[in-house]
């Protein structure tokens, strides 16, 4: 029988285990997805620590948002795919019943959208959570615009590649922040117009460097606790902030710029509506196409690695996705 990994009781890494279970035929509206790669991401460390936002069932609880494969078989009255189509898994909202870490899954067909070509299995693992949400952060609720500078928190991570990689594509100017000087080469070779490590520079006085004295216009903060107020000082009078992540967990600061329009953007809400998750997808794989968009791969572990997967996720520096074969 395929395998499927679960766990009986929140705690570390050790908890995961894989076993066997049969495979759920597709329901009408549903498609039976065999999963090729599945990404590692910090909410899924959040749940199995018995920290989720929602409560989560036990035992044999699952996990995994997203991921990737291709269509095993379609439940009555599905259209527009067919067996053997490679797609990608949106953001699944019942991830612990259905998640993403096994050899298959069952799914409402539109939880699934093409995989664009082009993509490897492991960039496409990689590729629609981060993405997905550093474009909705910063065009669906921050407009961004060609020209825009655009500072990025937490830069060397999954969403902050994404976003300077979305800005590039957009014609805006992305400012990578990272809190290691050892990371600024690697972030310019990333796409940044300018990088700022907090190790050694002020990120309010580097941004205004950067940006002639005005500040940026739009800041993305996937970090969050009590460095937001200084962080808020980097945006220009009447600048963006949008929020799209809690690095920190310690309570955040109130912004220091009282001018600042501010979005607390979470993907998940945007990815339940089919025309914003059209529009993504579309300027996406118009993206891939272009090779504009590339996903940024940390390491690779077998589905037999769960455990060290998280394990190296809690180490807390991955340079990019964290992905798991199956």
């Amino acid at each position: 029988m395929p395998r499927v990994v679960v766990f009986d009781e929140t705690g570390g890494p050790e908890v995961l285990r894989i076993v066997e279970e049969p495979v759920v035929e597709p329901a009408a509206g549903e498609v039976l997805v065999r999963i090729e790669a599945f990404a590692v991401n910090p909410l899924d460390q959040m749940v199995r620590a018995g920290q989720s936002p929602r409560p989560v069932q036990l035992p044999r609880a699952r996990l995994g948002i997203e991921g990737t494969g291709v269509i095993d078989a379609l439940g009555p009255g599905v259209t527009g795919l067919s067996v053997g189509d490679p797609v990608i898994l949106a953001a699944l909202p019942d991830f612990a019943t259905r998640g993403a870490y096994a050899e298959y899954v069952t799914v409402s067909a539109n939880q699934v959208i093409p995989r664009p070509a082009g993509l490897s299995v492991a960039d496409a693992a990689a590729f629609w959570v981060t993405y997905f949400t550093a474009y909705g952060a910063l065009v669906e609720r921050a407009g961004m615009r060609p020209g825009d500078h655009v500072l990025i928190t937490a830069a060397s991570g999954g969403v902050g590649r994404a976003a300077i990689q979305i800005a590039n594509q957009v014609g805006a100017v992305p400012i990578a922040v990272t809190r290691h000087t050892s990371k600024l080469q690697s972030l310019i070779a990333a796409g940044a117009a300018a990088a700022i490590a907090t190790d050694r520079e002020d990120v309010a006085e580097a941004t205004r460097r950067h940006t002639a004295g005005a500040g940026a216009d739009i800041i993305l903060d996937a970090v969050m606790g009590p460095g937001l107020a200084e962080l808020s000082l980097a945006a220009r009078l009447g600048g963006t902030l949008a929020v799209v992540g809690w690095l920190d967990p310690r309570p955040a600061s109130f912004p220091a710029n009282p001018s600042l329009t501010i979005h607390r953007y979470m993907s998940f809400a945007d990815m339940a509506d089919p025309q914003t998750v059209t529009r993504v997808a579309a300027f996406l794989a118009a993206g891939v196409r272009t090779g504009v968009l590339r996903p940024t791969i940390d390491r690779v572990f077998g589905l037999e690695e769960i455990v060290e997967a998280h394990r190296y996720l809690e180490k807390g520096t991955p340079a990019g996705k964290i992905i798991v074969t199956v």
